[in-house]
């Protein structure tokens, strides 16, 4: 028997040690809350608050329930269920990954010590703010889509849609259960705090500037979820080594089901070159909006947009705060144990780019002081390989256009490039001729208006709108056009009370 990824396909069934998922429980975990009852009630106080939450700024449009995948084990053999669920009712819950009795501190001073199982005084304030800061990302993406289904592209959509954003909700309680376990008075007040910061509000916004960005429409979504949620995954992937063990296991299981949310991104921009190439290939142009598409043009726009913003969210190049982060054990390097080095980095140099009189230049800087960069550099690296799968999809229709990512200093906010105008290619340009051109580059109001103007929602069982491609295959082994979702009033319709 096997069960089904639908980012990978099929899996084996749990064979070897696995945490069970106790959902018998109010609150599902498999952290044997109910051995700890002060800190079951503390979490069960915060439960009705998260409802009201997403409720009031979850997904807006009304549902009777939604095909979803949820984890029943944590393990490395396999790990969901699916079924249709109420999502009022997903089971959110605390999920760890298997620890590991044995496990030590891989790098800063502490490297060879036993992982910590308890905060460490000393470094209480600097892990309470890094888990605060991700845990604020988890419901401003959640906010950000709230009004997404409204124009979904087709049905198929929409339920990945709403598996993101369940999945979300879930890695907020993840946050939640560190601060409320792990940080007593203080980590409670943070927890509330998550719910009362809403993304994009005046006077209260989520801490991360992209993340208080308006997702105007499902390319945005697609692209947020490529580049957006491809930073989370680094951010994961180096709490995941931090020496503090129940973060490192907490960010472990938060990495399975972040792969999902890149999966939408990567096929949602695929499907939507696909049918742009299918137009511009039949019609010999680019200018393809009378025939219900989004130019190739404007697709480079959001993607120079969203991977700008993106990079704004590694922070500048260089930082005392990253370099502390990883001497003290707290946050890691992507993949921090395969790297060949002494993992103290107090020696080790390596080039920066920057800007001055115009021109951008290279020096030489401490390692330990550029370890953003060194994550921002993993990451872009990763974002071509999407850009490449696009761009096969181009070249498969027998066009000579490419896709790019553009240069590391393009409209920036934050580092070295903050303050200055760099062109996609790399041009360090005047303000007067950034204003001149920055419609070509990222997206006007008239793009967005055009593009939203195609968002017409179709909500016909394998259906799709004219702007985006069938994908090959569906979800869990189900077809494409499968019933994902149960719209409120297709349920009103089926009990007989509309």
């Amino acid at each position: 028997m096997t069960t089904t990824d639908d980012r990978i396909g099929s899996a084996p069934d749990p064979s070897g040690p696995t945490s069970p998922i106790d959902y018998s429980q109010r609150i599902p975990n498999n952290v044997n809350l109910n051995d700890n009852r002060r800190l079951q009630r503390a979490l069960e106080g915060w439960q009705p608050k998260f409802l009201d939450w997403w409720r009031n700024l979850g997904p807006e449009l009304p549902t009777k329930d939604v095909y979803l995948r949820t984890a029943v084990a944590v393990g490395r053999d396999g790990w969901a269920h699916f079924e249709h669920v109420p999502m009022e009712e997903y089971r959110w819950g605390i999920f760890l990954a298997e620890g590991d009795p044995d496990r030590t501190v891989n790098f800063g001073k502490h490297k060879g010590e036993k992982a910590w199982q308890e905060v460490p005084g000393e470094y209480r304030a600097d892990l309470m703010r890094l888990i605060v800061i991700q845990g604020d990302t988890e419901p401003a993406s959640v906010e950000q889509q709230r009004v997404l289904a409204n124009t979904a592209p087709s049905i198929y959509d929409m339920r990945n849609l709403f598996q993101v954003n369940v999945e979300e909700g879930r890695h907020l309680w993840a946050m939640v259960y560190l601060l409320h376990a792990y940080f007593g008075r203080e980590g409670r007040e943070e927890a509330e705090q998550l719910l009362k910061r809403n993304s994009g509000d005046y006077d209260n916004p989520r801490i991360l500037g992209a993340f208080n960005e308006e997702t105007t429409d499902w390319l945005q979504f697609f692209m947020f979820t490529y580049f957006t949620d491809r930073d989370g995954k680094y951010q994961l992937g180096t709490l995941k080594e931090s020496g503090f063990d129940p973060l490192a296991r907490t960010c472990e299981f938060m990495l399975k089901e972040e792969a999902h949310h890149m999966f939408v991104g990567t096929t949602g921009v695929q499907r939507t070159v696909e049918r742009t190439a299918e137009e511009m290939a039949k019609h010999g142009t680019d200018d393809v909006w009378e025939h219900g598409v989004i130019p190739l043009s404007v697709i480079q726009k959001y993607l120079n947009f969203q991977f700008s913003v993106s990079m704004d969210l590694f922070g500048s190049e260089q930082s005392t705060n990253a370099g502390n982060y990883y001497t003290s054990g707290l946050k890691g390097r992507w993949q921090e144990t395969r790297r060949k080095d002494d993992h103290t980095l107090l020696d080790g140099e390596r080039e920066m780019s920057y800007v001055e009189d115009g021109e951008i230049r290279t020096k030489t800087v401490p390692m330990i002081s550029a370890l953003n960069l060194d994550l921002r550099d993993e990451y872009v690296a990763d974002c071509a390989n999407g850009v490449n799968r696009w761009n096969q999809a181009l070249e498969d229709a027998g066009l000579d256009e490419r896709l790019y990512l553009p240069h590391e200093g393009f409209h920036r906010q934050v580092g070295v490039y903050a303050g200055h105008h760099v062109s996609p290619d790399g041009e360090v340009l005047d303000d007067a001729t950034w204003e001149a051109r920055k419609d070509e580059w990222i997206p006007s109001e008239e793009d967005r208006a055009k593009v939203a103007a195609l968002m017409v929602p179709e909500y016909e069982l394998g259906k799709f709108a004219s702007w985006i491609a069938e994908p090959p295959t569906g979800i869990n082994g189900q077809p494409v056009e499968y019933d994902y979702v149960h719209l409120y009033e297709q349920g009103l319709r089926e009990e007989g009370l509309s």
